[in-house]
């Protein structure tokens, strides 16, 4: 049997099929380099980005290891946010089920005593680090039989200061587990925290084609005064050629706003940050996925783990603090296998650190036509920049009234990528 496929790697019948039902007939790379290991019994450090298909990486190989006769839980997952945590059942449960398995998430925001009794039932829990620890102190269930301990996004929770409860969660499961950690990297404190975790004999893959998946989108850097933002971006969210489009602003605050000024302009859009309740959360995704409203506006803290296909355009209303967020950022798109396109926006105030992004990420060239031009004092402006007052199209009307595309903008595709025909 080919090595191309799920049962070449070992992957069970039972799954195999839940994987075609799915339309998931042919492992990405991350796949063909984990699955066999795991189902192995190995312990596996994985340096992958998001969006490369790690979920059924860890997913598939763990529903093959987990027996429906196993005492409960049998395999821990630990996530950083309660977003990734609802993907990863979403992903994982029809895997599940195949094998008679259940499933459970655990994430702050919803009622307690549900959560702790269908935790205590299922062989699988996916969880955040701190409503596990809830659930841990009022004795609703027990780690000392985990046979399989999963980390993903460790780089992530580690950022996000979990690592004292991740280590007291890691404290409690048995030595001699099975540990799988997942990670955009490997260096520094998490690649510490990945040795501390598993086993010697570990096997380490690295997956990282980040450059091919930026070289799959197309990638636009906008030079826009503060004053025409909101044209710019209106311009874009009317283009009938794009599927759902994902704005990040830096605050929540800001989120909210934006929602607001473009529900004045006529484009219906929802906010996702960390001060809505987690049913607003999961409302506004659940919306957002279905096409029912194709504009999603979110911090970046609340936008991680978002994995929707149907995501053609992420714009940076607000520009990233560095490279790393813009590669998390316009990730969101470009899923699984598809191309997308990727927009910022930029002032004077942020083209000095935006070149020196771009020319990390070897988008230079893309940048350097942006119309930014540095001037002699050191700064910066958006070349054409009417000095804070309203650029209007040669007709004399703003963006608002058509797709004008603010001045100083440039359209340039670092893969060829086509962009898909519009809903």
């Amino acid at each position: 049997m080919s090595s191309q496929s799920f049962a070449g790697l070992g992957v069970s019948r039972a799954v195999t099929r839940a994987l075609e039902a799915r339309g998931i007939t042919e492992p990405f790379a991350i796949q063909k380099l984990v699955v066999a290991d795991v189902l192995a019994g190995r312990d596996v450090l994985a340096q992958s980005p998001t969006g490369s298909g790690k979920t059924l990486a860890f997913g598939v190989p763990l529903v093959d290891l987990v027996e429906a006769d196993a005492p409960r839980p049998a395999a821990l997952v630990l996530a950083p946010t309660r977003e990734l945590v609802s993907q990863i059942v979403e992903e994982i449960r029809p895997l599940a089920h195949a094998r008679a398995l259940k499933i459970a998430s655990v994430y702050g925001g919803v009622g307690l005593v549900k959560q702790a009794s269908e935790a205590a039932r299922a062989q699988i829990i996916v969880a955040t680090p701190g409503r596990l620890e809830d659930l841990l102190e009022r004795r609703s269930f027990s780690l000392r039989r985990v046979q399989v301990l999963v980390l993903d996004e460790a780089d992530r929770m580690l950022d996000m200061g979990f690592k004292p409860a991740v280590d007291r969660i890691v404290a409690q499961c048995p030595a001699d587990r099975q540990t799988l950690f997942f990670s955009a990297t490997l260096d520094g404190e998490a690649g510490r925290v990945a040795h501390a975790y598993t086993r010697n004999d570990a096997v380490s893959h690295s997956h990282a084609p980040t450059q091919t998946r930026i070289e799959a989108i197309e990638h636009r850097f906008h030079a826009v005064d503060h004053a025409d933002k909101l044209d710019a971006l209106v311009g874009e969210l009317r283009s009938t050629d794009r599927d759902l489009a994902l704005v990040f602003v830096r605050t929540k605050r800001g989120a909210d706003r934006l929602v607001k000024r473009l529900g004045r302009e006529g484009v219906e859009a929802v906010a996702m940050h960390g001060d809505k309740s987690q049913s607003q959360r999961e409302k506004a995704l659940a919306r957002f996925e279905a096409g029912r409203v194709d504009t999603l506006v979110a911090t970046d803290v609340a936008a991680r783990g978002i994995d929707v296909r149907d995501i053609s355009h992420v714009i940076n209303f607000d520009p990233p603090d560095d490279h790393d967020a813009y590669t998390h950022r316009i990730g969101r798109t470009a899923r699984a296998g598809r191309t997308g396109v990727g927009i910022t926006f930029f002032g004077a105030d942020d083209a000095v650190d935006l070149g020196k992004l771009a020319a990390k990420l070897k988008l230079h060239r893309e940048f350097a036509q942006s119309g930014a031009a540095v001037e002699r004092g050191g700064g910066s402006r958006p070349n054409g920049s009417s000095g804070g007052r309203k650029n209007r199209s040669r007709n004399g009307n703003s963006s608002r009234n058509g797709n004008a595309r603010p001045s100083g903008s440039v359209v340039a595709s670092a893969g060829g990528g086509r962009r898909r025909r519009g809903r």
